[in-house]
C-alpha cells in the first residue's frame, strides 16, 4: 500500500540522495555515505539498494571506489517506479467489520489510487528541483593532489 509504505518512502529518500550526490555520470556514492546522510542503518538500506539495482533504477559499481549511481536520467524515473521496486506484497486481508469493509477500506483504496496518480505525475527530477528551490546545493569535492 502506497500510503503505508515506509520502505517506499525510504527508497525515495535513497534515490533522491544518490541523484543529488552522485548523479548519472561517473561519480558514485557508497552505501555507508548514503546511510549516514539519511540517518539510517546501512544494513537497513542495503536490501532497498539491491531492489533498486534489480529494477534498473540504479547502477552498482564494485571495487574500492564503488558505490551507486543513477542508471537513468532523473527525469525518466517516475516516483511510482521507485516505490514499486521495493514494495513488498502484503497478503490481502478482509477488513474486520462491515463498516470497515463498506466504508474505510474503499476510502483507503481511493487515497491509495490518488497517491499513486500523484506520484506517477512526479519524477525524481521534480524532487531535485524541490531540493534546489529549498536552497540545497550539491557538495563540490576537490580532486586529490599528491605532491611530494
Amino acid at each position: 500500500m502506497l500510503l503505508r509504505q515506509d520502505r517506499g518512502l525510504l527508497a525515495l529518500d535513497i534515490a533522491l540522495d544518490i541523484a543529488f550526490h552522485a548523479g548519472r555520470g561517473g561519480e558514485v556514492t557508497g552505501a555507508a555515505e548514503i546511510a549516514e546522510r539519511l540517518g539510517a542503518a546501512r544494513r537497513g538500506i542495503e536490501p532497498l539498494l539491491q531492489s533498486l539495482v534489480r529494477a534498473g533504477l540504479l547502477d552498482s559499481v564494485r571495487g574500492p571506489r564503488g558505490g551507486y549511481r543513477m542508471a537513468r536520467a532523473p527525469r525518466d524515473i517516475p516516483l511510482t517506479e521507485i516505490i514499486t521496486a521495493v514494495r513488498e506484497e502484503e497478503p490481502a486481508t478482509e477488513p474486520p467489520g462491515k463498516l470497515a469493509r463498506l466504508v474505510t477500506a474503499p476510502l483507503w483504496q481511493e487515497l491509495e489510487t490518488a497517491t499513486a496518480q500523484r506520484l506517477g505525475a512526479l519524477s525524481l527530477e521534480d524532487l531535485l528541483k524541490r531540493a534546489a528551490a529549498a536552497g540545497m546545493r550539491r557538495p563540490v569535492t576537490e580532486p586529490l593532489h599528491f605532491v611530494i
